[in-house]
């Protein structure tokens, strides 16, 4: 279910997209309008015949047709329209006035009950093209799948098939040459009655309403084809046109007429029944589905573009507002007693042998004093065998059987000598300078957890790029955000400090879900504890360099976050502290976490639709636009971070595969959690790569808070 939901889920909306594309957009040029050509092909009788050609026998010569004196026989082009066609079939029932509809394939998908109502008050309709190209541009085999496409849509909408037809910008029969005349007896081959006009009210110029009903007026008594339309913009003078000319027409003794009907002819509509039928309407409901399910999508990306535009704004204003405040706060000095008493720093490790003697190694070098405390949870390659090796003073190991993180932290709290109790990964290095960072706004007895700034160490790869682009960014610039909020969400695992007083009344680290980390400080923040963001404390670790095991990391991070986000899920009808962060930091969290990258990819699908289906410059313009704010606040918070702009380059490329990866990650998260299913710690593979924090980083004075790190 895991893996197969989101691929069916990602099928299904770019099935849909599919269909809207192929319905809304023009896969034949709809533009190119052959210019005249010569007439000496088409038969002279043709051309100085009626409105309507009959070329239905192979073997014969072709049929003209003309419409009997004092009859009318109104057309109406292009629709059907959602606005104005219902307007115009009002006024033919009020005048009960009968009129022939050629429709094309895309509107009538689009809007099947328009077509069933033409054909339920009596008014007849015609073929005119799915896509409404020039058919004397395109070859036999386009032609006819213009009109078939056409002609399942109508059976879908209405039931029945047509055997009318009217090519797009046509005219007279008059008009017929060289060029369009093969088509008319291609048409007519298929058994189509073609359809062309002796009277043009060229409403699709608007000149006014007296003047449509002009150009539509015949010379007395002959009869016409009156050509009108009711779709392809603003149609409100042939609306308003069409009761007064009815009005005037029988005035003068005429009648109104279809096509057949004026011919004389059986009906041009017959049922359609059996597999005709049932793919007409399956086409149609598919057509359907997918307006409704892109509208709704359509909406998701608007609240999409909302979030994250609103994400960056917010975290550019409140980055700035933290980064003036840190710069007040150095200038004016501490205002309480620094914290110099030694600290306990807690590094759980199961099976981190390439790791564990670089981390331990870099608390050994601590510019404050610390006791380090390395809890071995059961490892099989010798890891605390590394410690002890080592023979480091202050470090001493603790040895268990495996059950966990968070009981090997809580019992690493059992042992801990001192009030305040950092904790870090074992494939984790500080800095000289982190623990005394982490350990500065403990000063002010309200603090209840800080968390550091975990940076990538191994961010020479692709998929390493992106991971610093992440924490740099999306990590980091977040909690200068909640800090200032005062709803940080997640102390990292990677580098946080603790009183252990506040562990203590939160009932140490829980084993309720797979972010211990993220449970522990939505306890501190519901126990009326600050937690606040050190941006200055470093720590450096080892990030995933391959996809699976990405993968897995951000499988159990988004899990472990929904599980505590439900967890706490009280606070938000909590009062006090607990209330606060329920109604401020709950909504933040599932906005930014869950909703936003669930919803992302949409953004991207949506890009390759646009590039399909079009409008191109419009949808590539937008996402660059979207792009474009994500590197502004990208670059902002690499300056803040003091980090080189050189990773930036891998932006675009996160954005397109990245999120992607996300979104799957994501979605199999929600399976999970919906299904009930219970997913297990996954043990990352490491390699060692992160030996120690940058040189640079490690011998930069602490009183410089300006140099760049690594």
């Amino acid at each position: 279910m895991r893996h197969l939901v989101p691929v069916a889920l990602l099928a299904v909306l770019s099935g849909m997209l599919l269909v809207r594309g192929y319905v809304h957009s023009s896969f034949v040029p709809d533009h190119r309008v052959r210019p005249p050509a010569a007439t000496d092909r088409v038969p002279g009788h043709v051309l100085d015949g009626g409105p309507v050609v009959d070329a239905r026998d192979p073997s014969g010569p072709a049929k003209s047709l003309d419409i009997p004196d004092r009859t009318i026989v109104l057309s109406f082009d292009d629709g059907p329209d959602p606005v104005w066609t219902p307007k115009i079939l009002d006024i033919l029932r009020a005048h009960r006035a009968p009129a022939t509809f050629f429709v094309t394939g895309t509107n009538t998908a689009r809007h099947p009950a328009l077509v069933r109502r033409m054909v339920a008050e009596g008014n007849e309709v015609g073929v005119h093209t799915f896509d409404h190209p020039d058919l004397s541009y395109v070859d036999a085999a386009t032609t006819r799948r213009e009109i078939s496409r056409t002609q399942l849509a109508v059976e879908g909408a209405a039931g029945i098939r047509t055997a009318l037809f009217r090519p797009p910008y046509s005219s007279f029969a008059d008009a017929l040459d060289n060029a369009s005349w093969p088509v008319t007896r291609y048409v007519g081959s298929l058994g189509y009655l073609v359809v062309f006009d002796s009277v043009d009210s060229e409403d699709w110029q608007r000149p006014g309403a007296g003047r449509i009903i002009a150009n539509a007026t015949p010379a007395y008594p002959k009869g016409a084809v009156v050509l009108m339309h009711d779709f392809g913009g603003d149609r409100a003078q042939t609306v308003a046109a069409l009761p007064r000319y009815i009005e005037a027409m029988r005035a003068r003794g005429y009648r109104f007429e279809t096509v057949t009907q004026a011919l004389g002819a059986p009906s041009a509509h017959t049922a359609a029944h059996g597999r005709d039928l049932a793919e007409g309407r399956a086409f149609v409901a598919a057509v359907t589905v997918s307006d409704a399910v892109t509208e709704g999508l359509i909406g998701c990306v608007a609240l999409v573009g909302v979030l994250v535009v609103g994400r960056f704004a917010l975290m550019l204003v409140l980055a700035f507002v933290h980064a003036r405040r840190s710069r007040r706060r150095r200038r004016e000095g501490p205002q309480e007693a620094p914290v110099t008493e030694p600290v306990t720093v807690l590094v759980p490790a199961y099976n981190e042998s390439k790791c564990i003697a670089n981390t331990v190694r870099s608390l050994a070098r601590s510019d404050h004093p610390v006791e380090v405390i390395v809890i071995d949870d059961g490892s099989t390659d010798g890891t605390a065998d590394i410690v002890e090796a080592l023979a480091l003073p202050g470090v001493r190991v603790l040895r268990q059987r495996n059950a966990g993180k968070a009981a090997a932290l809580n019992n690493g709290i059992l042992h801990a000598r001192y009030d305040i109790v950092v904790m870090m990964d074992g494939d984790t290095v500080f800095e000289e300078a982190t623990v005394r960072e982490l350990v500065r706004p403990f000063a002010d007895p309200r603090v209840g957890a800080v968390s550091g700034n975990a940076k990538v160490g191994n961010r020479d790869s692709l998929i390493g790029a992106w991971q610093h682009i992440e924490y740099v960014m999306g990590f980091n610039l977040d909690r200068r955000m909640y800090d200032v909020l005062r709803c940080m969400p997640t102390i990292p695992g990677a580098c946080g400090a603790f009183r252990k007083e506040a562990l203590r009344r939160a009932g140490g680290m829980s084993d309720d879900t797979l972010a211990e980390d993220t449970d522990i400080t939505m306890a501190l923040h519901r126990g009326g504890w600050q937690v606040v963001y050190a941006e200055n404390a470093r720590a450096w670790t080892e990030a995933p360099e391959s996809v699976r095991q990405l993968w897995s990391q951000r499988y159990r991070w988004c899990y472990g976050t929904m599980q505590a986000m439900w967890k706490h899920r009280g606070a938000v009808v909590e009062r006090g502290p607990s209330g606060r962060f329920g109604r401020v930091g709950l909504p933040f969290v599932a906005a930014f976490m869950v909703v936003a990258p669930l919803l992302a990819p949409l953004v991207d699908l949506f890009l390759l639709y646009g590039l399909v289906f079009g409008p191109t410059g419009k949808t590539v313009a937008g996402w660059l636009a979207l792009l474009g704010v994500q590197l502004v606040c990208a670059v902002y918070a690499f300056r803040l971070d003091r980090e080189p702009m050189r990773h930036l380059t891998a932006l675009p490329l996160q954005q397109l595969l990245y999120r992607a990866l996300m979104y799957a990650v994501l979605v199999q998260s929600w399976i999970t959690a919906l299904s009930g299913g219970r997913l297990r710690w996954q043990k990352l593979r490491r390699t060692g790569a992160v030996e120690s924090a940058p040189p640079v980083a490690r011998q930069r004075p602490h009183t410089d808070d300006r140099r760049p790190v690594a």
